[in-house]
């Protein structure tokens, strides 16, 4: 294909896909959050697509301008439309960043065709769902939605309120789900991309310790935790950092110093209507399951970041 902007929608896996594909370089895909869409990267994004990359940017499953006559969502068959996708563009292998959502997808991606992920970003990711997670997904419901909310979103998902009330349902329904969301050590230690795992430090769905996790699994990965980070800490103010930090790993430049300008003691929340769409939930009586701690891995190419500091391993 040539090396131009454009927009399309593919009928892929039983449904019209929505994506859009900027830009020349190294393929790069970027995936949304839940109830979100792929437009939502302009405001990580705010001067352009990365540099040196072809950005493709799907409209993931039921969101947005993509169709999903199924009336079901898993992140397994998600995975499988971005493959699809890839196929349709004839493109073998891809960088891909992931948020909340899109980052659960590249999970699966990652460990059901490892070799056509090169590098990925991983935000609020999660190996499986916590107890705050499912009770969070318990609450999500259109039935308290102002006029404000509906207008909001019918701007972001344009096939009709059936659309929006069968997307907050699916997501809804993911609380009840534990065969989708299953990764184990073993699994995890499949993945073959160079990972960095971006994760706040107050995700409030997502405990650090669940990044932790999946940063002792992934053979080639790097943790960066962000100081008093929310669920999706990339947005406003914090979105610079990001930026530059994601940039330079595409790039190769993973042994880097975050950039001095890392805010550790603010939390900022992305614009409403661009986060994923999960309400809080109270805090569990009792800690969420967690899988045992596996021994580190020997490998020499392993980072933890914190705020401005970083340890190699």
């Amino acid at each position: 294909m040539a090396a131009m902007d454009r927009a399309g929608t593919v009928h892929i896996n039983g449904f019209d896909m929505y994506f859009e594909d900027r830009g020349d370089g190294a393929p790069l895909l970027l995936l949304h959050g839940g109830t979100g869409i792929g437009a939502d990267w302009k405001h990580i994004f705010t001067d352009g697509d990365p540099a040196g990359f072809r950005a493709i940017v799907p409209d993931l499953r039921g969101h947005g301008r993509s169709t999903n006559p199924s009336g079901a969502f898993t992140f397994r068959q998600a995975a499988r439309d971005v493959l699809a996708l890839l196929d349709h563009l004839g493109l073998a292998r891809a960088s891909a960043i992931g948020l909340s959502l899109g980052a659960k997808t590249l999970l699966h991606v990652a460990t059901q065709q490892p070799d056509r992920v090169d590098r990925m970003v991983l935000v609020s990711a999660t190996p499986y769902f916590s107890s705050p997670a499912r009770a969070a997904m318990a609450q999500l419901s259109v039935d308290a939605f102002s006029e404000a909310d509906w207008a909001m979103q019918r701007r972001r998902h344009v096939h009709g309120d059936d659309q929006i009330k069968m997307l907050f349902a699916q997501m809804r329904g993911l609380k009840d789900s534990y065969d989708d969301m299953a990764f184990t050590p073993p699994l995890l230690a499949t993945i073959t991309a160079r990972t960095l795992i971006v994760h706040g430090d107050r995700d409030p769905l997502y405990p650090v310790e669940l990044a932790l996790e999946m940063y002792r699994a992934i053979p080639k990965s790097a943790l960066w935790v962000v100081p008093n980070g929310d669920h999706g800490p990339i947005f406003g103010p914090q979105a610079a950092v990001f930026r530059e930090a994601a940039c330079a790993f595409l790039a190769g430049r993973e042994r880097l110093a975050l950039p001095s300008h890392q805010s550790p003691a603010t939390s900022h929340q992305p614009p409403d209507g661009h986060r994923p769409n999960i309400p809080r939930a109270p805090a569990p009586t009792s800690p969420a399951p967690t899988t045992p701690p596996q021994p580190r891995s020997a490998a020499p190419d392993r980072t933890c970041w914190r705020g401005t500091t970083r340890t190699g391993r």
